[in-house]
């Protein structure tokens, strides 16, 4: 006998709207802990296209949870619900309850499919369970078998505190309905760690499942399973080519000067720079880890700055070439007055993947020409060319109006005069590292010492970081430009403008040679709180001088978008 659930009705019931008689399955239930003596059981209900959890069994109806006759995937007519809201931790949330005396099946109460409809399950030799798509896991059901590929796979971490010691690791899993992530801890880390491996696939069964914590995930998944002691993990020996690989979304590096802070994304580049390993001390634990930045440029003529950490850092490894570099789930930061990426716990990287994306990126590059520029959209990046073709410039006024008490960074361009240079604490002396810019300590024995790395040295690179006042025609604002636009700007080196400190004539001379002139200049504003006081802080992530021909055909430009009279005489 064929059976049709009623789709979509479960979204048409919590809307308000009426369905009469609608046939659901009941995918499982919970008993409800309360301090009534009568027991309340809570549904997980499936109209074939949406789930709800929220459902309540009327309490005249538990004999049929009892009875066995609402197990998993029985097959329910609904003659009389009713619904309500409900406070939960979220807060308010849509309830329906199933009302006594008015739940019945098609062709006999309780009528079993033995398996979700319209959710793909299929048998696994695992204890001989089929297995269960991921999307459609929930705490109301226990005895289920996953069949899923290993995305990423995280180092293994260790913690000490005052409740003792430990260990774990976190693994990404997908199949072809979703997304779950996986963590173990102690024992479970010794017993599954090694077997692990990424693109591998594996029936997984008996972990725990409870609510992801949005803080460590970005996956979409309201759900995460944790190991527990009865938890098994098998090789898949079966035909897998149902279970898709890793899956991108990738975002292209031009879009990531306005993509939002909090958000990880996916990015794809060739990697036109390799850094040295460097050695940093962190500075809430004071541990060592391992850091390598890199550089990616894409067809966007852009270039970022990536930092590979400890495992990832050490096993970077290019042979030869420029390789194409695919990264899932790195974490975007705008640390220092540009933009750059970091790769997390739960990032994956590829190199020369064999995908669509990577390929035409490579035929871009290779047929690039030798002296193309890049924007870049690191502060410590390479070429500062401005990049202001991709931002309509506004006036200083106009973008003090715009600004807001977000903590968020806004950026904005703008044409603009040095008007003023303070020649105060203008220089520093910075750790030698190539990777480490962290102001030192003289030791007054011939050596300085930088805090971040832990260690002393015989020498120090000076880094530049200036005041200035910019203005146009409808204000001023106070800006910071850290070393390389600092450097374009007064036309030399920071070790030049470090070796004539002394000689402050010289200092005020080289300072004079940028003033009034005007400037194609790209910002990055945000609201700071110093010593419980907001504060409205601006950088300068890129300049160039103005082409006065180019800025004449701006200006004509915007004439005529504002009046619609033709400037073409």
């Amino acid at each position: 006998m064929s059976i049709k659930l009623s789709e979509g009705c479960i979204q048409t019931i919590m809307n308000g709207g009426e369905v009469l008689n609608p046939v659901l399955q009941i995918l499982g239930h919970k008993k409800i802990a309360g301090n009534s003596s009568t027991d309340r059981y809570r549904l997980l209900i499936s109209d074939g296209v949406h789930l709800n959890s929220f459902a309540m069994l009327a309490t005249q109806l538990n004999d049929k949870i009892t009875a066995g006759e609402l197990a998993e995937y029985s097959i329910v007519q609904i003659n009389r619900h009713v619904v309500s809201m409900v406070n939960s931790n979220q807060g308010k949330t849509d309830s329906c309850a199933l009302v006594e005396g008015r739940c019945q099946t098609r062709g006999g109460f309780g009528r079993q499919t033995k398996t979700p409809l319209q959710s793909g399950v299929e048998m696994s030799p695992m204890s001989g369970q089929r297995t269960h798509p991921i999307a459609y896991l929930s705490p109301y059901q226990n005895k289920w078998v996953i069949k899923a590929r290993v995305l990423s796979k995280s180092a293994v971490k260790t913690w000490s505190n005052a409740r003792g010691e430990g260990k774990l690791f976190s693994m990404d899993l997908a199949d072809e309905s979703g997304e779950i992530r996986v963590t173990a801890f102690r024992d479970q880390v010794d017993k599954f760690y090694d077997m692990i491996e990424v693109n591998k696939v594996y029936l997984i069964s008996r972990c725990q499942l409870k609510q992801a914590n949005k803080k460590f995930t970005s996956l979409k998944n309201d759900y995460e399973m944790t190991c527990t002691s009865e938890t098994r993990i098998e090789p898949c020996t079966e035909d897998c080519g149902d279970i898709p690989k890793m899956k991108f979304n990738f975002t292209s590096l031009v879009a990531l000067q306005e993509a939002p802070l909090e958000n990880s994304v996916d990015v794809i580049g060739v990697c036109k720079r390799v850094g040295d390993l460097a050695t940093v001390i962190q500075r809430t634990t004071n541990k060592e880890l391992k850091k390598r930045d890199i550089e990616l440029v894409d067809n966007s003529l852009s270039s970022i700055s990536v930092t590979l950490w400890n495992n990832d850092a050490e096993n970077f490894e290019v042979n030869g070439g420029e390789p194409i570099v695919a990264i899932r789930q790195a974490g975007l930061s705008d640390f220092g007055g540009g933009r750059s990426l970091s790769v997390r716990a739960s990032s994956n990287i590829q190199i020369n993947p064999d995908i669509p994306e990577a390929h035409k990126l490579r035929g871009w590059y290779d047929a690039l020409s030798h002296d193309a520029k890049f924007n870049s959209l690191s502060a410590r990046g390479g070429a500062m060319d401005g990049g202001m073709s991709n931002s309509k410039a506004i006036t200083l006024k106009e973008a003090k109006n715009q600004n807001t008490d977000s903590d968020k960074a806004e950026f904005f361009s703008a044409f603009a005069h040095v008007m003023h240079i303070r020649t105060e604490n203008v220089c520093y002396k910075a750790c030698p590292s190539s990777e480490c810019n962290k102001k030192v300590v003289d030791l007054n024995t011939g050596e300085y010492r930088c805090e971040k790395c832990n260690r002393a040295s015989p020498n120090f690179k000076y880094r530049l970081l200036i005041n200035m006042q910019i203005a146009d025609i409808s204000d001023a604002q106070w800006v910071s430009a850290f070393q390389d636009v600092a450097e374009l700007l007064l036309n030399t080196t920071a070790d030049d403008v470090g070796n004539m400190l002394s000689d402050e004539k010289a200092i005020e001379q080289l300072f004079q040679v940028p003033l009034f002139s005007c400037y194609n200049i790209r910002l990055r504003s945000k609201v700071e709180t110093f010593n419980d006081e907001m504060r409205r802080k601006v950088v300068v992530v890129s300049m160039k001088p103005v082409d006065n021909g180019e800025y004449a055909k701006f200006l004509l430009k915007e004439l005529h978008e504002m009046t619609g009279v033709s400037t073409s005489n």
